[in-house]
């Protein structure tokens, strides 16, 4: 029988907690449990977990700060489950979302598993927009999840689930601050478990709307590739081709704009590629308005990764 765990660490963020636990009171599988670590905040969200406490099977804990990775481990310990769900404190879930899991792992278990993420009709254009860039195959790949992928497919830490066996088997989250979710990924694939994509176990994931703070975490993300490529060069899957595209498209697409300067046929590649960015997002949002932030947040993401991929690469050189 499973017993789902579901952990979420949290950094100055009651908000979205608050969310969060809002839309888990209203599962149509109500059996799990929800272990909220603090991870040394000091706005906490105490208060809120005890308000929720009488509708939610809620654990709250404080701890010192340590990190993302160092905090999950420790809602790990202090869960009961024996299948762990691993969810971001800055998305909110959709109603069936335990009940599809459950009916998932019943009919066709797996040792570890990957969701993925939408934006909820709620969502602010700007979240949206946001969201199109992280998942959008012209922006990312499709590699955080989703039908199309050019590579091989990674849990992340704002949507993914695992056995207590195999979490213990590989130590959990390493004490990294960026990319602990895909290390953690690769070191369960290592080991030979079974990992599965579902489709339509998905959250809506808020992110960041502040397009400063959206190129800071695109820039860790950067940064994180080159970081998992040293420690895990044994696997064929930790750096591809397709990591090298935002540093490529980075680094071309200055070089012609600098010399559009001079002659604007340089700029038509660019022009191009805003207009295919402008198309698929309008279509996808049903707004046009999204469509043109989805071309601001597209270049953000894309200059934010590939710049932070580009500075971690050389700084170890």
């Amino acid at each position: 029988m499973l017993s789902l765990s579901i952990i979420v660490p949290v950094y100055n963020r009651p908000n979205e907690v608050e969310e969060l636990l809002g839309s888990l009171v209203e599962q149509t599988d109500k059996d799990f449990e929800v272990v909220i670590v603090e991870d040394g905040s000091r706005d906490t969200c105490e208060d809120i977990c005890k308000r929720y406490a009488q509708r939610l099977d809620v654990k709250y804990f404080y701890k010192d700060n340590s990190g993302p990775g160092l905090s999950r481990n420790y809602g790990v310990q202090h869960s009961s489950g024996n299948y762990l769900v691993i969810l971001d404190s800055d998305v909110i879930v959709p109603p069936q979302y335990i009940a599809t899991l459950r009916r998932e792992l019943t009919d066709c278990y797996c040792d570890a598993f990957g969701g993925v993420d939408a934006a909820d009709s709620s969502f602010s254009d700007m979240q949206k927009a946001v969201n199109y860039a992280m998942t959008s195959f012209f922006t990312t790949g499709g590699i955080r999840g989703g039908s199309r992928q050019l590579e091989r497919f990674h849990p992340r830490s704002f949507n993914l689930g695992m056995s207590r066996e195999v979490f213990e088997a590989v130590g959990g989250f390493s004490p990294m601050r960026y990319g602990e979710d895909i290390d953690l990924s690769i070191r369960i694939y290592k080991a030979g478990y079974k990992v599965r994509l579902l489709n339509n176990v998905y959250v809506y994931h808020k992110r960041r709307t502040d397009l400063e703070k959206f190129f800071a975490q695109v820039r860790h993300s950067g940064n994180a590739r080159i970081v998992l490529w040293r420690k895990h060069r044994d696997y064929p899957g930790a750096l591809k081709v397709v990591h090298f595209l935002p540093s490529a498209f980075t680094v071309c697409s200055l070089i012609l704009a600098f010399l559009g300067l001079f002659e604007l046929m340089f700029w038509i590649p660019i022009l191009l590629f805003s207009l295919i960015i402008l198309i698929d997002s309008s279509i996808k949002n049903k707004s046009i308005k999204i469509g043109l932030l989805s071309v601001v947040t597209s270049f953000v993401q894309l200059y934010g990764y590939g710049i932070g991929f580009i500075e971690e690469y050389f700084k170890g050189k």
